[in-house]
C-alpha cells in the first residue's frame, strides 16, 4: 500500500473517507500514518464519520489476541447499508445498470436495448426509471434506500451542473439532464460522460487505484477520453473534459458525429470501421447487417487473408498508436488504459500498439505502461454508479446540497 493524496483541494472528512473507501478495513493508526495526519485528528475525523452514519469499526482479525484489560483491535470501514446508488449508461445500441452499495458492492445489474437510436430526454429519463426500479426489485431494496443515480452517456457533458450540450443518445441538445432527471425521478441525479466515468471506475475499483495519475482511452461505439491527476478526475476549466476523439487527425477528413469531419473517431470508432467495412466487403446498404456483425464478418475476411479487409483494421491501430503518442507527448501518465467493448480485436494487442507508438512518440525516458483492461459491458454502469457514489456521500457529509 501507498501513501495516498486523495484530492488535496477536498475538504480533509471527506479524504479521509476516500482513503477507507479505497483501502478496505484499515486501523486508525494505518490511516493516519500514510496520509501523514496525527493520530488524535484521525480520531476525531473518524468518530464524526461513524456519528453520520457512513463508517463503522469492525473486529480485526489480525490482531485477535489482545490483553483482556486493553480495547480489543479495530478497523475501520465503510457501512455498506447506509444507502444504495444505481448508475446507468445510455449508448445508441444498449442501456446497461448496476446497483452498489455504499461500500461500492455490486447488489443488482440490468442491460437492455436501446428503444430506437436517440430518444427525446423525457424518453430517456423514464427509461432510466425503468431500470432503476427493477434494480431495487432485484436486490429487495426499497425506493428510500435510494441515495443518487448516476448517469453517463457519450458526448459533450458538462458534469458541475449536469448539462448535456450534445450526446448521440439524445435527439435535441443543450438540455439540463441532470435537473431534468432529478425532478422526474424524485431522487438526486449526477450526470457525466461515459469516457469519464470508466476512468472513476478504474480509480476506484481497477487498475488506477494504485495510481496518482494515469488515462483511459474507451473505443467502442466512440472514442473516449478519461484523466486522473492526483487521484481526481479531470474535467478542465469548463468542466467537459478531454476530448481525444475529437482532435482533428485530417483537415477535411471523414465525417465524424459530432458533425465534424477529420476526428479521430471517424476513423477508430465502431460505426466508422463498419463504413469501410461496408465498402470492403461490397455490401448495399440494403444488406447491411447490424454494426458488431458487420465488423465481426470484416474480422473473418482479414483472417481468411483478404488484404483489403486486414488494412482496415491496421490504419484504424495506426490511428490510434498516433492518438495514444500525442497523449504521451502532452500528458507524460505513468499509465494508459485501453478500456471498452472493442478491445476483443486483435488489432488493439498491446505490444503491438507500442510499437506502432514509437513513431510518434518523443524518444525522452520510458514509455507509459500500456494496459489492455476489457471489463464488459457493466463497466460504464459501474462508473456511472461510482459517480453516484461520490455524489450521495457527499450530501450525507453535508459537503454538498441535496439536489
Amino acid at each position: 500500500m501507498i501513501t495516498r493524496d486523495l484530492g488535496a483541494g477536498r475538504p480533509l472528512r471527506m479524504r479521509v473517507f476516500d482513503y477507507i473507501r479505497a483501502s478496505g478495513p484499515v486501523s486508525r493508526a494505518r490511516v493516519a500514518q500514510l496520509m501523514g495526519i496525527s493520530p488524535g485528528t484521525i480520531s476525531t475525523i473518524t468518530a464524526e464519520l461513524i456519528e453520520a452514519g457512513v463508517l463503522e469499526e469492525l473486529p480485526d482479525r489480525r490482531k485477535a489476541s489482545v490483553s483482556p484489560r486493553g480495547r480489543p483491535p479495530v478497523s475501520l470501514a465503510v457501512r455498506a447499508d447506509a444507502f444504495v446508488v444505481a448508475g446507468i449508461k445510455l449508448s445508441i445500441r444498449d442501456r446497461t445498470a448496476v446497483l452498489l452499495d455504499c461500500a461500492g458492492n455490486r447488489l443488482a445489474a440490468a442491460q437492455a436495448d436501446a428503444l430506437s437510436g436517440s430518444l427525446t430526454p423525457t424518453e430517456q429519463i423514464d427509461a432510466i426509471g425503468e431500470m432503476v426500479e427493477d434494480l431495487l426489485s432485484q436486490s429487495g431494496r426499497l425506493r428510500s434506500d435510494l441515495g443518487a443515480i448516476g448517469i453517463g452517456l457519450p458526448g459533450f457533458v458538462q458534469h458541475a451542473t449536469g448539462h448535456v450540450h450534445w450526446s448521440p443518445v439524445l435527439n435535441e441538445e443543450r438540455i439540463d439532464l441532470g435537473r431534468l432527471a432529478t425532478e422526474r425521478l424524485g431522487v438526486p441525479v449526477t450526470v457525466d460522460n461515459d469516457a469519464n466515468l470508466v476512468a472513476l471506475a478504474e480509480l476506484w475499483f481497477g487498475l488506477g487505484r494504485e495510481k496518482a495519475d494515469f488515462a483511459v482511452v474507451t473505443v467502442e461505439q466512440g472514442v473516449g477520453f478519461g484523466v486522473v491527476l492526483n487521484h481526481e478526475l479531470f474535467r478542465g476549466s469548463n468542466g467537459f473534459g478531454v476530448e481525444l476523439g475529437h482532435t482533428k487527425v485530417q483537415i477535411d477528413g471523414a465525417l465524424c458525429r459530432c458533425g465534424q469531419r477529420g476526428c479521430l473517431e471517424a476513423y477508430l470508432a465502431d460505426y466508422a470501421i463498419a463504413r469501410e467495412a461496408a465498402v470492403t466487403l461490397k455490401l448495399t446498404e440494403t444488406a447491411q447487417p447490424p454494426i458488431p456483425e458487420l465488423i465481426d464478418r470484416l474480422r473473418t475476411s482479414a483472417d481468411a487473408g483478404d488484404a483489403r479487409a486486414a488494412e482496415v483494421f491496421l490504419r484504424a491501430r495506426r490511428h490510434l498508436a498516433a492518438g495514444l503518442s500525442t497523449v504521451v507527448n502532452l500528458f507524460n501518465p505513468t499509465l494508459l488504459i485501453l478500456s471498452g467493448g472493442r478491445l476483443r480485436y486483435d488489432w488493439l494487442d498491446a505490444e503491438d500498439l507500442l510499437a506502432e507508438m514509437a513513431d510518434f512518440t518523443i524518444k525522452a525516458g520510458d514509455p507509459p505502461a500500456l494496459r489492455i483492461h476489457e471489463w464488459g459491458d457493466q463497466l460504464w454502469a459501474q462508473g456511472a454508479a461510482a459517480l453516484a457514489l461520490s455524489h450521495a456521500t457527499d450530501v450525507e457529509l453535508g459537503l454538498e446540497a441535496v439536489a
